[in-house]
């Protein structure tokens, strides 16, 4: 199969076939965000069966994380030098096979491994991202990768159709070889990989839009060295690493803040994590219409006043008025997500695959290293709600750093800075 330069400066038409592109490549996407994250479901009755300590168990979260995000910038280069096509089918059928395995393993030390191998599907975001840029023409770019990082919601795929699966077959094995209670939940993401894999070769165009296939890689990573790419991935820390790292921290902080029940607390970490990831397409049209810098001054603006609320000392909040607040901070960093990745295309058209990556890298680590500060912060401070105080000096930071960028700056590049 062979490859074609991605789409010219002056491109206004959506080529034919990028509306498949970008169908089968969000179905895609939210399944491998499923799978990179399904151990905090399932780590539960994992825990149960082998008896593992509650240490064990967040190496166990904490390598599947860690991967999803180590190789997204490798991942963004592939894709920019051979195809997103090519790159996203291979780490489907990957994330597909280490999934299997999980269904049979048989020891910590085999979970752990597996956990690591698992987590490689959260580099489908950058795949992903460098595939659709290539498709879609700058006016269609925000909403297109919007809708695809929408795939998000994946996160609360495994937390709702988890437990009622591995309640409803616990201890049941069918046909003699398929085991139920959590072991199923693997084997049933295996299945949808493998047939959203073929659906992608079978019904997406055979021939990739590249923009690196003559480059060296000196060349595709020079961009990196620009300052703006770092400022840009740590917009992404506060709006995508810390929205991984708060969706695994909520339920525990529901349970002990609020005394509630597992399963309310998961049904409330998800009106976060919903919005935070279906309102990416609202992002994208919004950074399309009006400008990513405008969309990124008023995600910082209400992120810094939620989590300052929310930071204060005490439970003064009733649960109902800290579930709206949280859900109004979800909803920021859904938009902020979209506007962040709107920049990208904007200012790097033909190194997407490597800046994006980079920025989804720095981003996916931020979702790893929040959570432990989160807990030291607390232990230090005291404090209940340490994990919205770091996130308001974060955000605070961020936003001053990008405002003194902007000002500094004499390019207007369409209201994108």
């Amino acid at each position: 199969m062979g490859t074609r330069p991605l789409l010219g400066p002056a491109t206004t038409t959506t080529p034919k076939g990028a509306n498949a592109v970008l169908t089968l490549s969000t179905a895609a996407f939210t399944l491998m965000f499923a799978v990179w994250l399904m151990f905090g479901i399932l780590g539960t009755p994992i825990q149960e069966e082998f008896g593992f300590s509650d240490t064990q168990l967040s190496w166990v979260l904490a390598v599947a994380i860690l991967n999803g995000s180590l190789w997204r910038l490798p991942a963004g280069l592939l894709a920019d030098r051979f195809g997103g096509r090519k790159v996203m089918l291979v780490i489907t059928i990957f994330s597909a096979i280490a999934s299997f395995a999980v269904a049979f393993a048989q020891s910590y030390t085999a979970i752990l491994i597996l956990a690591f191998l698992v987590g490689f599907a959260g580099n489908s975001f950058t795949a992903g991202t460098t595939w659709n840029a290539a498709w879609f023409p700058k006016h269609r770019q925000g909403l297109a990768l919007g809708v695809f990082g929408a795939g998000n919601v994946g996160a609360s795929v495994t937390k709702f159709i988890g437990p009622v699966l591995i309640t409803a077959t616990a201890g049941a094995t069918y046909f003699g070889v398929i085991p139920g209670g959590w072991r199923l939940i693997p084997l049933v993401y295996t299945v949808l990989l493998l047939i959203i894999a073929v659906a992608m070769a079978v019904l997406t165009p055979a021939t990739d839009r590249t923009s690196g296939n003559s480059r060296s890689l000196g060349a595709m990573l020079r961009p990196l060295r620009q300052v703006r790419v770092w400022r840009f991935s740590l917009y992404y820390v506060v709006v995508f690493g810390a929205y991984v790292a708060l969706s695994s921290i909520l339920p525990k902080y529901y349970i002990t803040n609020f005394d509630v029940s597992l399963a309310k607390a998961g049904l409330l970490t998800a009106t976060f994590i919903f919005p935070a990831s279906l309102l990416r397409p609202v992002g994208g049209w919004f950074s399309d219409k009006f400008g990513a810098r405008r969309a990124m001054y008023g995600t910082f603006a209400v992120m810094l006043i939620s989590s300052l609320v929310l930071s204060l000392p005490g439970n003064f909040l009733p649960l109902a008025a800290f579930t709206t607040i949280v859900f109004v901070l979800g909803s920021a960093m859904g938009i902020g997500k979209a506007a962040v990745y709107k920049h990208i295309p904007e200012y790097f058209p033909h190194d997407v695959g490597a800046v994006g990556g980079l920025v989804g890298m720095l981003g996916g680590l931020g979702g790893f290293f929040l959570p432990p500060m989160f807990a030291y912060v607390k232990a230090w401070t005291g404090l209940t709600t340490a994990p919205f105080a770091v996130l308001f000096v974060l955000v605070l930071a961020t936003a001053v750093w990008m405002h003194i960028s902007i000002k500094a700056t004499t390019v207007d590049h369409h209201n994108v800075v």
